[in-house]
């Protein structure tokens, strides 16, 4: 049994992903890291009020701490969820004012209403009064001309006012005109200094900040100016960068497992969900990238994907991948990881 973190979770997190950050995803992630936060998939008020709660919100008590990220403009509504995120017993809820997509757009919701301050602000107060937890809120630094540090600032103090808990902010702005969302994930510039400097103005004000980080060491350095770090896609496509994260980040001494014990520990959870009569590649494909920047990454990888897909085992799958990787590599504590020299992953 490990003991308590030494720092709250939201120290480090994994960000809300769409498609990605699945039930399945989070189980596999909590073999990696005991006390990293991780975050739902972004998950709409219509969808949670009208949808298949169980299907939506079902989770299991081993992928906590777990925080729900949920999207919407009425008040009334936001607050409901709120309250439905509590009694399914996540550990925060967090309201995503980032997402640039077409469809968010057209529903104003995600990143459209950095437009809208004060419905915003109205949002955040009534998901407060309908909730014990933590109410956080997701967001860019600016969106369209919408990107003076003076519409930030003020932005920003309206959520503090309204009792927003925690700011998580990824430092680039969004262009809603001409820049899909991959493209609003890369183009428009990082800007770190800008979180820096509303941590400045607010120092009482708890600060995560998110955007092209991809190393422990990055972190670590953030952690220097700001409470929190979230890492987004480096943390899907190079997950295991988080086993030391337990350690380094929040204190906790005890042993990590290696790569090879966490494929076993998968084995039984993926038989399960077959047996439910979900087919083992849709748990399998997160597990694509458990061996980046090591030896025989490739191999695994092309191994999984060539045969995930077929009536086959998912433990005979998996074995198989395993062999196709180095034992050492399989087994190697990842105090001794090198951290990968030129990072390919966007946040």
């Amino acid at each position: 049994m490990s003991r308590a973190p030494s720092v709250p979770n939201w120290r480090i997190c994994v960000a809300p992903m769409l498609d990605w950050t699945d039930r399945h995803f989070r189980f596999f992630m909590r073999l990696i890291t005991r006390h990293t936060l991780l975050y739902t998939e972004m998950i709409t008020t219509a969808a949670i009020l009208f949808g298949d709660r169980e299907k939506l919100l079902g989770h299991s008590p081993q992928e906590h701490p777990v925080a729900l990220q949920i999207a919407g403009n009425d008040p009334v509504e936001l607050a409901e969820c709120a309250r439905i995120g509590e009694e399914w017993q996540y550990c925060e809820i967090n309201l995503n004012l980032g997402c640039p997509s077409d469809r968010v757009q057209q529903g104003n919701f995600g990143a459209a209403l950095m437009r809208q301050p004060r419905l915003v602000a109205r949002c955040i107060a009534a998901m407060k009064k309908a909730t014990s937890l933590p109410v956080t809120a997701k967001h860019r630094l600016g969106v369209d001309d919408l990107d003076s540090y003076e519409y930030l600032r003020d932005f920003v103090w309206r959520l503090i006012d309204a009792g927003c808990d925690r700011l998580i902010i990824h430092a680039r702005k969004a262009w809603l005109q001409g820049l899909n969302p991959k493209a609003n994930r890369r183009i428009p510039p990082l800007r770190y200094d800008l979180v820096y400097r509303l941590k400045e103005d607010f120092p009482d004000q708890i600060f995560v900040i998110n955007g092209g980080i991809t190393r422990l060491e990055d972190a670590l350095q953030h952690l220097q100016h700001v409470d929190g770090v979230m890492i987004g896609r480096a943390a899907y496509d190079n997950p295991y960068l988080f086993a030391a994260a337990d350690e380094r980040i929040f204190g906790d001494p005890t042993p990590v497992r290696s790569r090879q014990e966490i494929v076993e520990q998968m084995i039984p959870y993926i038989e399960e969900w077959q047996r439910r009569g979900l087919r083992p590649k849709r748990i399998i494909r997160h597990m694509f990238g458990l061996f980046s920047f090591r030896p025989g990454a490739r191999a695994w990888r092309r191994y999984l994907s060539e045969y995930a897909h077929l009536e086959l085992p998912p433990a005979e799958v998996l074995r198989n991948a395993l062999k196709k990787v180095p034992e050492w590599v399989r087994t190697e504590s990842p105090q001794h990881l090198p951290a990968p020299a030129s990072p390919k992953f966007s946040a």
